[in-house]
């Protein structure tokens, strides 16, 4: 029998050490290493692309908006005051791309350094204390921990998936955009405004530019669908997924003695003639 009990705290204590361990390493090395920028290239390369695509179309739309307004009369303005307010929706998408970018690294810091080594810590607690729920708590803490960390990576994932679809759509806006805008800017003065003569000399006249300028701003909308889809929708659908298995996750109650009010009526000033009385009750019912 005390071999038995000898040999279970010996167990005890060699799981307690590796997981002090484990607590330690997560602490000091993983963390450095997952909040290093360096080592996540893989996820931030393919951001810093999207960044400057936004940034390119950002760019173009202006351009292609300033130049449609500059035509003589009011037939291009409204697809022009269209490309100008389409600049909100870029902003917004270089917000998110921001946020990823900074998120990579400080969901990798706050998963080893903060929810793993609290995981560890109530692990050893449920070991000592030989509390189960506190072991289950601590197994799903670590799983919270590293899912909040690959939410990014896999949903950098997904969304590759759908930019290598649109890819040349992207190229191909920017482009249009730029043959647009040089036609117009071709026939400008020096002020920018284009001179009645020269709209002659464009291929269409007013109503070829706006033809252009529509499809323009199809293509723009377009893109925009993309980019919203791959870098705020992706992401918001996998934290969703994410969340509803962490809420299976925790999904248990601990139930609690069903004696603990008597417990703690008995440890009470005058409580443990309470108890008694409550005791008495419950016999005679």
């Amino acid at each position: 029998m005390i071999k038995k009990m000898t040999n279970s705290n010996m167990k005890k204590i060699a799981m307690v050490l590796v997981i002090l361990v484990v607590l330690l390493l997560s602490m000091t090395v993983i963390s450095k290493a997952a909040s290093d920028p360096a080592n996540h290239t893989e996820t931030l390369e393919p951001l810093d692309e999207k960044k400057e695509d936004v940034l390119k179309l950002t760019a173009t739309s202006a351009a292609a908006s300033t130049a449609l307004a500059a035509i003589p009369g009011d037939a291009t303005t409204p697809v022009a005051n269209k490309l100008a307010d389409l600049t909100s929706y870029f902003l917004i998408i270089l917000m998110v791309i921001f946020l990823e970018k900074y998120l990579v690294t400080l969901t990798g810091y706050a998963a080893f350094s903060i929810l793993i080594p609290a995981a560890c810590a109530l692990l050893i607690a449920g070991i000592c204390a030989n509390k189960n729920f506190l072991k289950v708590l601590a197994a799903k803490i670590a799983v919270f921990g590293l899912v909040i960390y690959l939410i990014i990576p896999f949903s950098m994932n997904v969304s590759s998936v759908i930019e290598k679809t649109y890819e040349s759509s992207v190229e191909t806006t920017i482009k249009e955009a730029q043959d647009i805008t040089d036609e117009i800017d071709e026939s400008s003065d020096s002020e920018g405004n284009i001179l009645d003569q020269a709209i002659s000399k464009i291929k269409g006249g007013i109503s070829g530019l706006l033809e252009k300028g529509e499809e323009l701003l199809n293509r723009f909308i377009e893109a925009i669908a993309v980019m919203m889809v791959t870098s705020c929708l992706i992401p918001i659908v996998v934290l969703l997924f994410a969340f509803w298995i962490i809420r299976m996750l925790f999904g248990i109650q601990i139930n609690a003695p069903k004696d603990l009010p008597k417990r703690i009526s008995s440890k009470m000033p005058g409580g443990k003639k309470r108890s008694v009385e409550l005791q008495k009750k419950g016999e005679n019912v």
